[in-house]
């Protein structure tokens, strides 16, 4: 299984590389950002970094890991403008990039920021043209595709990325839209999810799949879960609203390696760990190295 590291937004630029820079060192396999530019909690006043400026600085200067966003939001970029950004972060990265994308679901943004949102129908069918968009240009000389939302006329993507296959993946677990897309279009599939939800999930995946007569172990799969060490539920519960229904690791590294455990026997292939509830900087890289040094080589 492989371990990945997801930083904030919202930290000073200097204290992003250097978490970034110390999961890189400590053995960590992957740098996931989330693509907003608003706040999703209370006020809509905060910093925010734009993720995919973050992505190329991160690909410059740290080696090793993969980056990816964890996703694009599909309806603040045109899929071919995207394609392009993912590929020349493929090439400053020298071959580490995935392209992670979703359908968009931060109506705070889209409002004020004048982007549209439409309707969570409308913005799954962008999504699927979107998909047939990139994948086009990502594997073919040219494109062209005259959709609801998108007008493609015969596009180059040059270059191509670094990566024979650069990873498409897909963001989102809706059982009757998004992984039906996943499957016919992703390399990579990520949820957050308890390792319950998750078997559940990939067991759907798995029968989209087949219908379509794709094997399901060509897509790789990835949960994402709130890491809280040396917590009880009771603790966790007292923290508010925020934890309500999100999936948690918690407790001594000897409950995390049993949690983690769950996750293998899902199916799932990466596990991302956000750095939400994971304090300040020091504090942070403290959490960090519990979890790679005393739970992750479980399951390497």
């Amino acid at each position: 299984m492989r371990f990945s590291f997801w930083t904030g937004n919202a930290h000073p630029w200097s204290e992003i590389l250097d978490g970034c820079s110390h999961a890189e060192a400590t053995g960590w396999d992957g740098i996931w950002i989330a693509d907003h530019f608003l706040p999703f909690m209370g006020e809509d006043m905060g910093d925010m970094h734009e993720a995919w400026s973050i992505l190329a600085g991160v690909a410059a200067a740290v080696p090793r890991v993969r980056v990816g966003p964890l996703v694009t939001g599909n309806t603040y970029r045109n899929p071919a403008v995207l394609a392009k950004i993912a590929t020349t972060v493929d090439h400053i990265s020298g071959g580490r990039c995935v392209l992670g994308i979703g359908s968009g679901w931060q109506e705070n943004e889209h409002i004020a920021y004048g982007i549209e949102y439409g309707t969570v129908g409308s913005r799954l069918d962008m999504l699927e043209e979107a998909l047939q968009v990139i994948r086009s240009l990502l594997h073919n000389e040219r494109t062209s595709l005259s959709g609801e939302y998108y007008d493609i006329s015969n596009a180059p993507l040059q270059p191509k990325p670094v990566q024979e296959t650069m990873p498409i993946l897909v963001g989102g677990g809706g059982e009757k839209r998004t992984l039906p897309m996943t499957a016919k279009f992703a390399d990579e599939w990520n949820v957050w999810a308890t390792p319950e939800i998750m078997q559940h999930k990939n067991n759907v995946l798995d029968g989209w799949c087949n219908d379509i007569g794709r094997d399901p172990s060509e897509i790789q799969r990835s949960a994402v879960a709130l890491l809280l060490p040396g917590m009880t539920e009771e603790q966790v519960d007292a923290m508010g609203e925020f934890m309500v229904g999100r999936p948690k690791v918690l407790g001594t590294p000897e409950q995390m390696i049993d949690t983690i455990g769950q996750y293998a026997d899902s199916g799932t292939d990466e596990f991302i760990v956000p750095d939400f509830t994971l304090g300040p900087l020091e504090q942070r890289k403290t959490s960090m190295d519990m979890f790679i040094n005393e739970v992750a080589p479980s399951f390497r």
